[in-house]
C-alpha cells in the first residue's frame, strides 16, 4: 500500500509539474514608464483582454498563454537588453506588441540571431514593412500612410498652409515623409517642418516659427507627452490652429493629459470605432464582462494582435516552437479579425493597411 500511495504521489508531482510548464511564453518589452506610458499600458489592457479570454477557455491546444511584460523606459538600448533576456533567458516563443520606432529597429538583429517572431509591433514605421524584415509580422498600417492621408484631408478641407513638427528620430522622418507625399499629392507645400530632440523636447523656439508662418494646420509626429508638450505650447502662444497627430497617440491617456486642450485635436485611427464590426464588438462585449467602460483605440491595437498572434500560435499545433510559429506565419494567408482582414506571406508582412480620422470632442472620446 505504501508503495502505490508513493507511486500515486510521484505520478501526481509529475502531472502537475507537466500542467505548469504547459504555457506559452510570450514576450513583451515596451515603454510601460515614461513618455509612451499611457498608450502602451492601453494597448497591453487590449491584448491581455482577449488572451485573457482564450485562457479562461483553455489556452491554445491545451497551453494557455504567459505574457511577460518588461518596462524599457521607452529607451532603445533598454529594449534591446529587454529583449535579450526574454530570449535568450525566458525562452519566449515569440516578442510581441513593442513599442517605438528605434526600439522595435535596436531588437531586430536578436530576432534575426535567433529566429524569433514579433507579431504586431506598435510602431507604424516604413522600415518595418520595406525592405520585408523576416522575422517582423505587422498588424497596423503604416505611419506614412496616415501622415499622407492626414495632409489631404486637411488640404481637402481647404486648408493650403500647413506646417509639421516632427520628433527628431526614425519615427519622426517616416511621417515626415509620409506627410510630403500628401503635399506632393494636394500641390502645396508645408510652410514650416520644425524637429525637435526626443530625450529632451523643447517647444520654445518651434512655437514662434508656426506662428510666424501662418500655418492654418499642424501635424503633429510626435510621442506622448511630447505631443501633448506641443500643443500646449501652442495654445499657450494663443494659437488656435488645427492639430493633427497620428495613432500612436489615439488612447484615452493621451486625452487626460492634454486636459482642456483636448478639444478639437484630430488623431488619426488604423483601426475602426464602430461596432458595425466583429471585431470592435467582440473587444466591447470581452470590455463589458470585465466592467471596463470602453475599448479605446489604442486598446484596439493591442486586441486585433493578440486575435493574429493567438490565431498563428493556434496552428502550430500541441508544440509550438519558434521555427513552426515563423513557418505558419509566412504561409498565413489571409485571416479575418471581424471585419478586417490580415494576411501574410514571405514576401509581405505588412498586414492592415485601413486608416482613417477621429476628432477628440467636448466630453474627451474620439469621434468619426
Amino acid at each position: 500500500m505504501r508503495f502505490i500511495s508513493s507511486l500515486l504521489t510521484a505520478l501526481l508531482l509529475v502531472s502537475l509539474n507537466t500542467a505548469a510548464q504547459a504555457q506559452i511564453l510570450i514576450g513583451q518589452t515596451a515603454g510601460f514608464t515614461g513618455s509612451v506610458a499611457a498608450g502602451v499600458k492601453e494597448t497591453t489592457d487590449g491584448a491581455r483582454l482577449y488572451i485573457d479570454a482564450v485562457n479562461a477557455k483553455g489556452g491554445v491546444n491545451g497551453q494557455k498563454i504567459e505574457l511577460i511584460s518588461l518596462d524599457d523606459k521607452f529607451d532603445p538600448k533598454l529594449a534591446s537588453e529587454n529583449a535579450r533576456q526574454l530570449i535568450e533567458e525566458k525562452n519566449v516563443v515569440a516578442l510581441f506588441l513593442t513599442r517605438g520606432t528605434p526600439h522595435t529597429e535596436a531588437i531586430i538583429p536578436l530576432l534575426d540571431k535567433h529566429g524569433v517572431p514579433l507579431i504586431g509591433p506598435s510602431t507604424g514605421a516604413m522600415s518595418l514593412h520595406q525592405p520585408v524584415r523576416s522575422h517582423v509580422f505587422n498588424v497596423r498600417a503604416t505611419y506614412q500612410r496616415e501622415a499622407e492621408k492626414a495632409v489631404l484631408h486637411l488640404a481637402s478641407s481647404g486648408m493650403n498652409k500647413i506646417a509639421v513638427v516632427h520628433v527628431d528620430d526614425s519615427f519622426g522622418l517616416d511621417g515626415l515623409t509620409g506627410a510630403q507625399k500628401g503635399f506632393t499629392e494636394a500641390s502645396i507645400s508645408a510652410v514650416a517642418i520644425e524637429k525637435f530632440d526626443r530625450v529632451k523636447p523643447d517647444f520654445s523656439k518651434i512655437t514662434p516659427v508656426i506662428l510666424k508662418s501662418g500655418a492654418q494646420a499642424v501635424v503633429m509626429i510626435a510621442s506622448g507627452t511630447a505631443a501633448v508638450d506641443g500643443i500646449k505650447a501652442l495654445r499657450a502662444a494663443g494659437s488656435a490652429v488645427q492639430v493633427v497627430t497620428l495613432s500612436n497617440n489615439a488612447s484615452t491617456g493621451f486625452i487626460k493629459n492634454l486636459g482642456d486642450q483636448a478639444r478639437g485635436v484630430i488623431v488619426s485611427q488604423v483601426f475602426p470605432q464602430s461596432i458595425n464590426f466583429a471585431l470592435v464588438k467582440e473587444a466591447n462585449d470581452l470590455a463589458r464582462g470585465k466592467n471596463l467602460a470602453e475599448v479605446s483605440p489604442a486598446m484596439l491595437e493591442g486586441f486585433a494582435s493578440a486575435k493574429v498572434m493567438v490565431e498563428a500560435l493556434r496552428r502550430t499545433g500541441s508544440k509550438p516552437t519558434r521555427e513552426r510559429l515563423q513557418s505558419v506565419l509566412e504561409n498565413f494567408g489571409k485571416f479575418d479579425l471581424g471585419g478586417l482582414a490580415v494576411s501574410y506571406s514571405i514576401k509581405n508582412h505588412t498586414g492592415l493597411d485601413f486608416s482613417d480620422l477621429s476628432i477628440i470632442s467636448s466630453d474627451g472620446r474620439f469621434r468619426r
